[in-house]
């Protein structure tokens, strides 16, 4: 059984370059009570490519966990929060 509720979600954009991509982690238990890190990826508002890693204990996962968003923020991934939204309405 997880202990915490791990989920993350994180972006990088760049207007110049038309990049506007991804990336997702979660970890979850599977149906046979495994832990699972699941990782999501792609271009913003597509599905995206998935894959899976199953660990005999919920630290291995969190291991990975912590090295991919080291290695996605060194990369320039940010959360959704730190770009500025679009406003619809006339200013």
């Amino acid at each position: 059984m997880i202990a915490q509720l791990y989920r993350l979600w994180i972006e990088r954009r760049d207007a110049d370059r038309n990049m506007a991509r991804f990336y997702a982690l979660s970890i979850e238990e599977t149906l046979f009570g495994q832990t699972c890190l699941v990782r999501r990826w792609g271009r913003i508002g597509t599905t995206g490519r998935t894959v899976q890693h199953s660990f005999d204990t919920e630290g291995e996962a969190v291991e990975l966990f912590l090295e991919l968003l080291r290695a996605k923020r060194m990369r320039g991934y940010q959360p959704r929060s730190a770009y500025p939204t679009r406003r619809s309405d006339p200013v």
